[in-house]
């Protein structure tokens, strides 16, 4: 194929992913109430990850120190078309977010005939994988590092007479923010595969970094979670395990090279 001919090939490539995105988006608008309903919920203490804490906490400490109660904090809106433009970003990252498989797949589809034969046999899973750890990465986001930081953003205070009136979008972005960013994390073992397969990153230069990079991943957790050890614990033990999954997948990859 031609230079033309791959722009030709990628552009519908695009068409069919961004298709998805838009026909999955109104899909989403229209079912706006029931979509909403989702993303509140960190809202409420009747939130799973707020119950799950409370019963850990009666369990294992015998206390309440883990109860993650009294969100003192309203929503409002301070914007003429505020709840109608946050609608739009909401029902496009639904989009996005339901249509990331079929998006992977449509890469899969455009990188595959590049490939050797070798590499389409070890690169089969990238669909399957990329999928799985994404939406794992989701979850992981939405109903642990959410909640948590909804509950110690929402009841921070510098004083107790300055209350808490947080603005609809600013909620929304926290929530969209966070899920989908730690879907994007989660996707770590899939970069450093395509990494290792290109030279860039090795096992060795990454168990190298492995004392900095436990560093990094303590301080994010920090950041994310309310200000107790078990909270940075829960956040902290995924990440360190994507990182140790990522050491294993650049070592076999080097492995498979040298063979």
């Amino acid at each position: 194929m031609t230079f033309l001919d791959h722009l030709e090939a990628l552009r519908w490539h695009l068409i069919r992913s961004v298709s998805a995105i838009l026909i999955i988006a109104i899909i989403a608008f229209i079912n706006s109430r029931f979509v909403f309903a989702v993303l509140l919920g960190p809202k409420f203490e009747n939130f799973p990850t707020y119950r799950f804490f409370c019963w850990l906490s009666h369990k294992m400490l015998q206390d309440e120190s883990l109860c993650m109660k009294d969100l003192n904090f309203g929503l409002i809106n301070i914007s003429m078309s505020g709840q109608f433009t946050t609608d739009l970003k909401v029902a496009f990252m639904t989009g996005l977010v339901l249509a990331f498989p079929y998006i992977l797949w449509e890469v899969w589809r455009f990188i595959k005939p590049a490939l050797y034969d070798k590499e389409r046999k070890h690169a089969n899973g990238l669909v399957f994988w990329g999928s799985f750890l994404f939406m794992a990465g989701l979850c992981f986001g939405y109903f642990v590092v959410t909640p948590m930081s909804v509950f110690f953003f929402g009841n921070y205070q510098v004083d107790a007479s300055v209350s808490n009136q947080i603005d609809l979008s600013s909620f929304i972005d926290l929530v969209v923010s966070t899920t989908f960013g730690a879907g994007i994390v989660f996707e770590l073992p899939i970069v450093v595969y395509f990494l290792a397969k290109i030279g860039i990153v090795t096992a060795a230069f990454l168990k190298r970094s492995r004392k900095i990079s436990y560093v990094v991943i303590l301080i994010i957790a920090a950041i994310i979670t309310p200000p107790d050890v078990t909270s940075q614990i829960i956040v902290t033990i995924p990440l360190v395990i994507l990182f140790e999954i990522s050491i294993l997948i650049a070592a076999r990859i080097e492995r498979a090279q040298n063979v």
